[in-house]
């Protein structure tokens, strides 16, 4: 079952799904002067992207430690550089990409795409056979990542009739690194 998977990488802003502005309003559509929470890391992944799928994947993980392991602040434009050079990106290449229009723009792109086929937040697994899911979660111990996953797809992918699954909050994630 977790043998074979494709995982392509779309961006979702999730200060669009989360604005108050109504639904003309488009985050990627603000200029220069705009504070976005979190279209910079959108589009550094878009600009990674330009340099191969390996270097995309190594600067997305990477990113994603640095926001939620490290705790960095990636709307800063120096973590994601960083984070470009520590993923071994060509920063010069990687820095002229994301300035790129067009970055942003794919970013609206697929923001839209995901907002067509109900999606609302992230991450969200789009299965060729199957309704897109939601997936919130917390790191599994290493060893267990794959057995996860796999739950994860045989539900997702494969039980056609379940159509939602969430604990209740709190106190959830209590109790879920205690061996118990």
């Amino acid at each position: 079952m977790g043998s074979g998977v494709e995982i392509n990488w779309r961006s979702f802003a999730l200060e669009q799904v989360n604005s108050k502005e109504g639904p003309e309003w488009k985050a990627w559509e603000q200029g220069p002067g705009y504070e976005s929470r979190g279209l910079l890391a959108l589009r550094a992944a878009e600009a990674a992207k330009r340099q191969g799928e390996d270097l995309h994947w190594r600067f997305v993980l990477a990113l994603l430690k640095a926001k939620h392991v490290d705790r960095s602040d990636v709307r800063e434009r120096n973590v994601v550089v960083d984070t470009a050079k520590e993923a071994g990106l060509d920063v010069a290449r990687f820095e002229r990409d994301l300035d790129d229009p067009e970055t942003l723009k794919q970013v609206g792109r697929d923001h839209e795409a995901a907002v067509s086929q109900g999606i609302f937040g992230t991450p969200t697994y789009v299965f060729e056979d199957a309704r897109p899911a939601f997936l919130k979660m917390y790191m599994p111990p290493e060893e267990q990542t794959l057995e996860v996953w796999e739950h994860f797809v045989g539900l997702a992918r494969d039980v056609k009739f379940l159509g939602e699954l969430k604990r209740p909050q709190p106190p959830w994630p209590q109790g879920v690194f205690q061996d118990s």
